[in-house]
């Protein structure tokens, strides 16, 4: 599992300004100044590093820190390179999924087949604990994935990390050694009662297309549920392209660089027919946000699960001097209707429990109360 960063694939277009889009542009023009000058001091502080002969690495970090940019990350060249693999389905790590439940514990929800963490007997529902006798309480998410890749110190396939893990009453500690792993970001399922579920676990190179392929070979007549929990998001362009395979054009989101809105839009031909259901938790993230927000918006499906996560900012790369990268919040999207998701998520549209058993259950109901009226427009 590679750390949720929400890229924007090529978006081009304009667009135009609506009445409530006029009454928020002097918070949109004020909130994209503060990005702007952040990233400026970013880019500053690395270039007066390098000419003092300091780390210019060191000097982005400590500018980022005073950024307030909450999503912002500084590699160095090496760490961007594994980035750019992770976003291409590969990645160094112990094949444990996370997602922080509401009182801020963090909460293994998949483990990897053949991964370390599956040889060493980790399970699905297991509390984690601590990394390397860090405690992980309260942290997102994308902390907890960097902390177990070793993404800070640069750590590579064969190093190890401790983790500190508790099942019930029983509390344990392990240690694990980080393996070269590839993404299975799509696995389909068909169930009986007419039934496909598609589960995307997260957005790297490819997956879009994936998503399209699966609704393609999905049984005539099955209807979709498309399980995006613990989805820790990637690559906003392959979100885009998923939506696609569900609208026949059309906006899937828009967001905002530096003030400047752009649109997303779907491909045309995608299917419209098939009952949908979107099943998402708290672990749904950045780009499987704005897919759900997308299909809910548009009237394509039926969301179904407990609010989303809330990350609805843009980051994009920047070289610094020296060769490392930024990735800095450049602005934030919205989904077709206008609602903003930083710090708000999406919320279902039939709350249920995402966490139990029954919980897929329930979206097949839905899909079946689905399956008796006739498709969206």
């Amino acid at each position: 599992m590679f750390a949720g960063v929400l890229v924007a694939g090529a978006a081009t277009g304009s667009l135009p300004r609506t009445d409530g889009e006029d009454r928020n542009s002097a918070v949109t023009g004020a909130r994209s100044a503060v990005l702007a000058g952040g990233r400026q001091e970013v880019a500053r502080a690395a270039a007066e590093a390098l000419a003092d002969g300091k780390s210019p690495v060191e000097a982005a970090e400590r500018a980022v820190s005073r950024s307030g940019d909450r999503w912002a990350a500084v590699y160095s060249r090496g760490e961007y390179e594994e980035l750019e693999e992770a976003l291409d389905g590969r990645y160094t790590g112990v094949g444990l999924g996370a997602r922080r439940e509401r009182d801020g514990r963090i909460e293994v929800t998949r483990v990897r087949a053949g991964s370390p963490a599956e040889t060493a007997g980790i399970r699905a529902g297991d509390r984690l604990r601590s990394i390397d006798g860090e405690p992980v309480d309260g942290r997102p998410v994308t902390e907890v994935v960097s902390l177990l890749r070793g993404d800070a110190t640069g750590e590579s396939a064969g190093t190890a990390v401790r983790l500190g893990l508790q099942r019930g009453t029983r509390a344990w500690s392990l240690t694990l050694h980080r393996a070269r792993l590839s993404t299975d970001s799509v696995t389909v399922r068909e169930l009986s009662g007419g039934a496909t579920v598609v589960k995307v676990t997260a957005f790297p190179r490819g997956t879009g297309e994936k998503v399209r392929a699966a609704v393609r070979r999905a049984p005539a007549g099955d209807g979709i549920v498309l399980d995006l929990r613990g989805n820790s998001g990637g690559l906003v362009a392959e979100a885009v392209t998923a939506a696609s395979a569900f609208l026949d054009g059309g906006l899937v989101a828009t967001y905002d660089v530096d003030g400047e809105q752009r649109v997303l839009h779907a491909e045309s031909g995608g299917d419209t027919a098939r009952p949908l259901v979107a099943l998402v938790d708290g672990g749904t993230m950045s780009a499987a946000e704005l897919l759900a927000g997308a299909l809910k918006d548009r009237g394509r499906a039926v969301v179904v699960g407990s609010r989303t996560f809330g990350k609805g900012s843009v980051q994009m790369p920047s070289r610094l001097p020296g060769g490392s990268v930024a990735e800095l919040t450049v602005g934030h999207y919205r989904t077709p209707s206008g609602r903003g998701v930083d710090g708000t998520g999406i919320t279902p549209d039939l709350e249920v429990d995402p966490d139990a058993p029954a919980a897929l259950q329930r979206a097949r109901t839905v899909l079946g109360g689905l399956g008796q009226q006739p498709p969206p427009a």
